[in-house]
């Protein structure tokens, strides 16, 4: 794997030389437990195994792309076969750690199931499996995207599986567990490796580029780290990129120019405009998005990103670091904004996102998604004059002036309008929830009496009072209406006779017996029965008539 490439040590890292061709990645590749970043999770449980000798015969590292499975696998695949024998801290200067670092250890094989992922490629694997290790203690077989591999190969593997040589250890490692069969899996120690957070990348190129000597802004590893999306491999790719399109030095504008990144500018006064309510401003924003040819997707994935930023700036500050580029006005749309604004925003962005591709154009997707974000606004009606002349002809009147404030639903643009304590809008909210058994009819058997500052409050008959403990029910509707208002509601349930209106399980129960009456009357009605009456003396059967 490094052929060419003359390795010294650098604080205990295996590195090249810098007349030697090879990309950073590789060049810092981890080679003991110790140099792992971000999975000391994986490293502790696989450190303790070594150390007591409890050894698995089948290991699965799951995880995103660049986040270590294959690297945690050849490090172990060192711990097993170091000359100084089974150890978590392999010396990495004996004949099998070198090999191995090397990519020239005979006993460890690696297999790329995606390019391999016939049976017989399998078979042939396994038969040797079945001959002892030629140089090492164990024969350790690499078999990276195993989900890959086809349902044969996968019957041909279990068997090994199931009864291995002691002499084997099996890696496997996949970006798509779920592809994997489960009869594999229950054979299988199983790692999730998680993806690493933008800091931990940032702190990672900061020593690398230390290093390397090669001069760099803080800034222009932001970037980086935050295109990487969780991979230290991606974020190392685009390092060595940076590096040779900046010309040795890594300067934030000119990362920011290869990335196709843009200067995120805009989102900022997006938000500081939707906080005033100047829809007019939000649209002028969105017009020049379109002139620069912005990308609206992206575009609401970033903003997504940008208010997670803010969240974390009201919640913990300290997340938020003092070299963060945008942190002054991160920390001034925190103290703007309520907790709740930024919540709501993020769901509403969220599924913008998810319908762009719905939308009759992604401008159109995307205005939607802001005109959506102002007019679920708490104050919109206050800041925006034109907003009272958009509201629903069926808007409550003033006297649930607080519940017209509150978010409306966010799960579909056509979601109705709910008049606080009207039967007819509670019947027609509950067509709109996913429920059944208990949670359904302890909404049938309700009226709503208050919805305000993220509390509804039901009203149920005394004679139904046995739904009002059933805690599972409860949970159940509460959860419903929570996420139908994209935002978290506290549900209360009081017993009071509610003579006055109809719940919706009365009404649809006098709807029921009013098309019963209106079916056996058509039938008395029909000239066919009635002259099969008159002339066959046939009798209607009351109880078998149903209305259609």
């Amino acid at each position: 794997m490094f052929e060419g490439v003359t390795l010294d040590v650098v604080n205990g890292w295996a590195r090249g030389d810098m007349s030697a061709t090879s990309v950073l990645a590789r060049k810092w590749r981890p080679r003991n437990f110790a140099q792992l970043a971000g999975q000391e999770h994986v490293v502790q449980a696989l450190s303790n195994a070594l150390m007591q000798n409890r050894l698995h015969h089948a290991y699965l590292f799951t995880g995103t792309r660049g986040v270590g499975k294959t690297t945690i696998a050849r490090i172990f695949a060192k711990s097993l076969n170091c000359e100084s024998g089974v150890t978590a801290e392999p010396c990495g200067v004996c004949s099998a750690c070198k090999e191995i670092d090397s990519g020239r250890f005979v006993d460890l094989i690696e297999l790329d199931a995606a390019s391999n992922t016939q049976v017989d490629n399998m078979r042939e694997l396994l038969e040797s499996a079945l001959y002892a290790p030629t140089s090492g203690r164990f024969k350790v077989y690499i078999i990276d995207e195993v989900h890959m591999l086809s349902k044969s190969a996968f019957n041909a593997m279990l068997k090994t599986l199931e009864e291995p040589p002691a002499h084997v250890k099996f890696i496997l490692a996949t970006t798509d567990p779920q592809k994997i069969p489960v009869t594999v899996l229950s054979r299988c120690l199983q790692f999730n490796l998680k993806q690493m957070p933008p800091a931990l990348i940032v702190s990672h190129l900061q020593y690398v580029l230390g290093q390397e000597a090669i001069p760099f802004e803080n800034g222009a590893l932001n970037l980086v780290a935050r295109a990487a999306q969780g991979s230290m491999r991606d974020a190392l790719s685009l390092m060595d990129q940076a590096i040779a399109y900046s010309s040795g030095k890594v300067d934030e504008a000119l990362v920011r120019t290869m990335l196709g990144a843009i200067d995120q500018g805009y989102l900022f006064d997006l938000l500081q405009t939707l906080k005033t309510g100047d829809g007019a401003g939000l649209l002028r924003i969105a017009d020049d998005m379109s002139m620069r040819s912005l990308a609206f997707e992206a575009a609401l994935q970033d903003l997504a990103t940008l208010l997670h930023r803010i969240a974390l700036a009201q919640t913990i500050p300290q997340a938020i670091t003092d070299d963060e580029p945008e942190r002054v006005r991160l920390m001034e749309l925190a103290q703007q904004f309520s907790p709740e604004e930024i919540q709501l925003n993020y769901q509403i962005v969220i599924h913008g996102r998810n319908e762009i591709e719905l939308a009759p154009d992604e401008y159109a997707g995307f205005t939607m998604t802001l005109l959506r974000m102002l007019a679920f606004a708490p104050q919109a009606a206050a800041t925006n004059p034109g907003a009272q002349q958009a509201a629903p002809r069926n808007a409550p009147a003033a006297n649930v002036a607080r519940t017209v404030a509150e978010p409306t639903p966010a799960k579909a643009a056509t979601a109705p309008a709910m008049a606080v304590g009207a039967d007819l809008d509670w019947h027609t909210l509950l067509a709109q929830l996913n429920l059944s058994g208990m949670a359904l009819q302890l909404a049938k058997n309700s009226l709503l009496a208050s919805f305000a500052e993220g509390r509804v409050l039901l009203h149920l008959p005394p004679q139904h009072k046995h739904l009002q403990s059933n805690k599972i029910a409860l949970e159940k509707l509460q959860a419903a209406l929570s996420e139908y208002f994209a935002r978290p509601v506290r549900l209360e349930v009081d017993l009071s006779t509610t003579n006055e209106v109809a719940t919706p399980a009365v009404v649809e129960q006098q709807d029921k017996q009013s098309r019963q009456q209106q079916a056996e009357e058509a039938i008395r009605q029909d000239a066919f029965v009635r002259e099969a009456q008159s002339l066959l003396g046939a009798q209607l059967i009351e109880g078998s008539i149903r209305p259609v």
